[in-house]
């Protein structure tokens, strides 16, 4: 496929498996799923969940960035919390990365996370759209 282009960028953490941080495809990014790994050292971001989202979507922002887009091009986030009772925090830290209109969004609880980690989210981003 001529218009597929992988993105990595040593901005976000490296794939610890068997994917890519994210393909484009025309102007479209599918973004892998991010966890809050610490892009430099590979290890799980200190502190409490609210640490873990932050560092979750400034991960997700540095391959949009990285893709030639930003946040705001995000148009479907997807969120895997092992805890629903951090719902809330979720939301309170997306809305410093999201701006109006808000992507649109599925959020489920899961029972694992790579690492044992809270939180991870992945998404879907058009450029110029």
């Amino acid at each position: 496929m001529s218009n597929r282009a992988v993105i990595n960028t040593e901005q976000a953490p490296e794939a610890i498996g068997t994917y890519s941080q994210a393909v484009k495809v025309g102007n479209t990014v599918y973004l892998s799923g991010q966890i809050p790994l610490v892009p430099e050292t590979m290890e799980v971001v200190a502190g409490d969940f609210e640490a873990q989202a932050i560092q979750v979507f400034e991960n997700l922002k540095a391959v949009c960035e990285a893709a030639g887009g930003s946040m705001d091009e995000v148009v479907k986030v997807n969120l895997y919390l092992t805890d629903l009772a951090n719902f809330g925090t979720v939301n309170e830290v997306m809305a410093r990365y999201f701006s109006k209109p808000y992507p649109a969004r599925a959020a489920v609880q899961v029972a694992a996370l790579p690492k044992a980690v809270e939180f991870e989210a992945e998404g879907v981003m058009v450029i110029g759209d």
